[in-house]
């Protein structure tokens, strides 16, 4: 994955060490780290082939997030790059030889999401979305859905889910409004077939425990809006028909004045929680830079009626991430009980990336603060994070 061509001579003396040493220092480093000392010769791929190691790898690897950053300059020089909660610097991920075997010189590609090894992008000259295994390097053109191409605009990173399967599958769930109804449309890769189903109204089947609903529902949004969300509750492992949420929200501040301009709040959502980030003006107001002045979770409140607060961001990190910008979007995922969010800025022609996690069972807000990912004149072609990737 990553240019394994920097490697010295002195890996080969490193491949003399006993097999069990090696593995044992191997499982020290990252998964890019690991793919890439296994092109250094074939006695470095024995040693990480071993299935004892792959097994061990695997188990290690399943607990860490990455974050991945798609970047581009206009049709050219497009570079995905990752970063684990484990690690210290961005990792260069090898994806555009990759999808040269399906795509025409000058399409323009956008990254949607990952899930485990599986990364889907989406073609706005062909309008339709290719999926990307980076360990077995297969690359897969999804047919296209019952509602027929799609370019960037038309997905909504809350309205839809990848869900890696297995070594090599997947299922690939998104909700839409299709003359006012609600619809699933899934994808699986093992029957390469979509399938629709429109969805029904809640009428107090959602349990209340929130561990519950992690573990046997996906949530897709389906609208949202300043004072309420459609959002789509799907069984994660059933065929039931998926139920319709109706959120409303009441706009409320927590511990500072009531602010009712939706200006000044930035609604991030994904998997059934919502993250609210508050900002104010700075200096002349025509130039509509803001700064951050406080992030909020909400979940899903009794019954699934309407959001409920969960938690505010301490102070201390407030006054550590915010800068002044002048556009900002964001990505949030739901995993083992962690919020992970992203917030990704622009001001004078430079990123920022701001990556937090709050962990709901501790009652823990984590900022993992980022080295730079080399942003400078390139553009922003997609962001999300992804658990599970795996040696196999």
């Amino acid at each position: 994955m990553e240019d394994y061509k920097n490697l010295t001579s002195n890996a080969i003396g490193f491949c003399l060490l006993p097999s069990e040493l090696i593995q044992n220092i191997l499982l020290h480093l990252t998964l890019p780290e690991i793919m890439a000392m296994k092109l250094v010769n074939r006695s470095m791929a024995c040693v990480i082939s071993d299935q004892s190691f792959v097994r061990e790898c695997n188990l290690r690897s399943k607990s860490t997030t990455w974050l991945f950053v798609y970047k581009k300059r206009w049709l050219r020089d497009a570079i995905l790059q990752g970063f684990s909660d484990q690690s210290t610097r961005w990792f260069k991920i090898a994806i555009a030889d990759l999808l040269k075997s399906l795509i025409s010189p000058g399409e323009d590609f956008f990254f949607l999401t990952a899930s485990g090894n599986i990364f889907l992008f989406v073609c706005n000259t062909r309008q339709d979305v290719i999926a990307v295994n980076l360990v077995s390097k297969t690359v897969k053109r999804i047919p296209a859905s019952p509602l027929g191409p799609r370019g960037t605009s038309s997905w909504r990173r809350s309205g839809m889910k990848l869900l890696a399967t297995g070594s090599d599958h997947f299922r690939f769930l998104f909700a839409e409004l299709v003359d006012n109804r609600p619809v699933l449309y899934e994808y699986s890769s093992e029957i390469d077939t979509w399938t629709s189903t429109e969805a029904r109204e809640n009428v107090g089947i959602m349990p209340r425990a929130s561990y519950d609903r992690e573990v046997d529902y996906i949530y897709l949004n389906v609208r949202n809006g300043p004072h309420e969300s459609i959002v789509m509750a799907v069984e994660s492992q059933s065929n039931d028909v998926p139920v319709i949420l109706r959120l409303r929200f009441n706009g409320g501040e927590h511990g500072t004045r009531q602010q009712t301009v939706m200006a000044d709040r930035l609604h991030v959502y994904g998997d059934g929680h919502m993250v609210i980030v508050r900002s104010n003006s700075v200096g002349n107001v025509k130039a509509r830079v803001r700064m951050v002045n406080g992030i909020e979770i909400w979940g899903l409140g009794p019954n699934a009626s309407h959001w409920e607060y969960i938690s505010k961001l301490p102070s201390d990190i407030v006054k550590k991430i915010s800068k002044p910008y002048g556009v900002m979007m964001g990505c949030l995922e739901k995993s083992g009980g962690i919020i992970k969010i992203v917030l990704v800025s622009n001001y004078g022609c430079l990123w920022e990336i701001i990556w937090l996690s709050y962990d709901i069972g501790r009652d823990y807000w984590t900022w993992f603060p980022l080295p730079d990912c080399k942003m400078e004149g390139l553009n922003m072609a997609g962001i999300g994070f992804s658990r599970g990737l795996t040696l196999s």
